[in-house]
């Protein structure tokens, strides 16, 4: 008798905590709803991040007279780096207020995937740039992007327009690849920066649709597509497709690489533009022979340059998690505790029933 007890006060115990979860995950779903995803700016800085990577491996290779004196000619050779620039005559304004403050250089990630979602964090941080950074200063976009959808890679290329007409340096470094539409964002910068095996290039525009509608007829499926608009629908899944409506789709497609091609000329005039925007892909060094992009070295090797004459900093958009996302994390780990309590109990008074 007094086991079905204590499985009674179990069930209910187990119940309540199931009618706890319904309830907890309704109220996260409608306060999901509801929330707005903000997030805020990180800042690093580079320099500091060289700085103690060189004076870990330094401290670890070198003899401590050897360390000291290391230590003591760097503080030596920065003072006289710093004399040397007060004495240069004829600077241009920009010049002296780099040497006034100091260069600050504000680097930028931008992870490309087809519909050029990494634009709704870069535009943040392109904006917090803009609130401090002088024409004395530079921006690097570290840029990878196979390519994507017209509309949002075009979006991505204004974000990057914005910093061109505040007439602050724009510098963009691709390691890996920056094709279709992540050139048409990288044509924008003053500088392109690619490593040696980088692909490059790719400009030109490409669609593709299945039709399904032989397959569809062959079992009597019939499909029914009304349009108003001559070319409201030229090309279409499952209806059976015109050669008038495939003649406007090329024609669309040629129309689109025709305003491609116009972008890249008017950011980079110096380009043979027939001879490449072709389609075809180039890598890094190739590029460079093409007029693609102006340097061949990696975006590590441009930064330690940097590194050595001005403030280098990361700056990062960190998306805050929403209200539904930590009231899930709360209610998980709160229910988790509740059902180890309640187990351990009732595991325990069976054990003293024994």
């Amino acid at each position: 008798m007094g086991f079905w007890s204590e499985y009674s006060v179990f069930l209910a115990q187990t119940v309540t905590v199931v009618v706890a979860i319904i309830v907890i995950v309704g109220f996260v779903a409608a306060s999901g709803q509801r929330s707005r995803k903000e997030g805020h700016i990180e800042i690093k800085k580079i320099n500091d991040k060289f700085s103690d990577l060189q004076d870990q491996f330094e401290e670890a290779v070198l003899s401590k007279d050897e360390y000291k004196a290391k230590a003591k000619a760097l503080k030596k050779e920065e003072k006289e780096k710093q004399k040397a620039a007060k004495k240069e005559s004829k600077q241009t304004k920009n010049e002296e207020k780099a040497i006034a403050r100091g260069k600050r250089v504000y680097v930028l990630d931008f992870d490309g995937d087809i519909n050029a979602s990494a634009t709704d964090s870069m535009r943040e941080e392109i904006s917090a740039v803009l609130m401090t950074a002088e024409p004395c200063d530079e921006v690097v976009v570290r840029l990878e992007s196979p390519g994507g959808v017209v509309h949002g890679y075009g979006l991505a290329a204004s974000q990057l327009d914005r910093i061109i007409k505040k007439d602050i340096p724009l510098t963009v470094c691709v390691d890996k690849v920056a094709a279709s539409g992540g050139y048409m964002m990288a044509c924008l910068a003053n500088k392109i920066v690619s490593a040696p095996f980088a692909i490059i290039g790719s400009i030109g525009v490409v669609a593709q649709i299945p039709n399904i509608h032989r397959l569809l007829k062959k079992n009597d499926i019939d499909v029914e597509l009304h349009t108003a608009g001559e070319y409201k629908r030229t090309l279409t899944m499952i209806g059976e497709n015109t050669e008038e409506g495939r003649e406007k789709f090329r024609q669309d497609l040629q129309d689109t690489h025709e305003l491609f091609k116009s972008h890249v000329s008017h950011h980079r005039p110096e380009l043979a533009i027939d001879k490449v925007a072709n389609g075809d892909i180039w890598y890094g060094t190739e590029a460079l022979n093409n007029g693609l992009v102006d340097q061949v070295m990696t975006s590590d090797e441009y930064l330690m340059q940097l590194a050595d004459e001005a403030d280098v900093f990361e700056v990062h958009y960190e998306m805050k998690k929403t209200l539904q996302e930590k009231l899930g994390m709360a209610a998980s780990m709160g229910i988790t505790r509740s059902v180890d309590r309640i187990m351990t109990k009732f595991v325990d008074s069976r054990t003293h029933i024994r």
